[in-house]
């Protein structure tokens, strides 16, 4: 078993509150870890081994001074007018206010299969493709501390977020001709890659994995007889 497993891992997620941040709190905290959440919404979340902070991403003179961090998820985003801000600046930031340091085993960095695609509002996918570079530029930096960097990038998830294409059966039935597993993932799902990346996970760095059900290899091949 490799020691990160054996660990009481010291585990720093930003948007806790709802939706895959919530799961993948919940999961770490199934496997007995300490989970510190930033949200701007008030903590969801009961449990002993839970400490969460009310606060902005983007508001940077209010982020707690946390020490120690071993495992840093950033998930905390949004899909509107505060792409950039949100998806991209405030990731960095953080990043390199509690994930540049000597105590960080693993960093996670939750992009969109839209930031290698394309499809999907410009600021947005713009984000979320700044997000695949910067997980390159951080892997390198913190490998001089044994320390792997990735972004986890989902296609679509079954969120409330995501209700308005989810509850319409129109939009769902296309969608759903365009992803080969003809389903989404679930926030369970998406928590036990991103536990898999930071804990399970020694080796690969510096990468980013889709996780779409297929969507983005989707590829109509014209020729007779298909």
């Amino acid at each position: 078993m490799h020691y990160l497993r054996a660990m009481k891992l010291k585990v720093l997620i930003t948007g806790t509150s709802q939706g895959i941040g919530k799961a993948i709190a919940e999961h770490f905290l199934a496997n007995g870890h300490n989970v510190i959440g930033i949200d701007r919404n008030a903590s969801s979340i009961d449990s002993d081994s839970y400490t969460h902070y009310t606060c902005d991403v983007r508001d940077y003179d209010s982020l707690p001074e946390i020490q120690g961090v071993q495992v840093l998820v950033n998930n905390a985003g949004t899909q509107n007018e505060h792409d950039i801000d949100t998806n991209l600046k405030a990731l960095i930031r953080i990043t390199e206010k509690y994930g540049i340091q000597e105590s960080i085993k693993s960093i996670l960095n939750i992009g969109s299969a839209s930031g290698h695609t394309g499809s999907e509002f410009p600021e947005y996918c713009a984000s979320k493709g700044g997000v695949i570079a910067y997980t390159k530029n951080v892997a390198q930096r913190v490998a001089t501390f044994g320390a792997t960097c990735n972004s986890l990038d989902p296609g679509g998830v079954l969120t409330p977020l995501n209700d308005c294409v989810i509850s319409d059966a129109k939009l769902w039935d296309e969608i759903m001709q365009q992803t080969p597993l003809k389903r989404w993932a679930t926030v369970e799902e998406i928590a036990q890659w991103a536990y898999f990346l930071t804990v399970v996970n020694t080796f690969c760095t510096g990468q980013s994995i889709v996780v779409d059900g297929g969507e983005s290899i989707n590829s109509h091949f014209v020729w007779p007889g298909f």
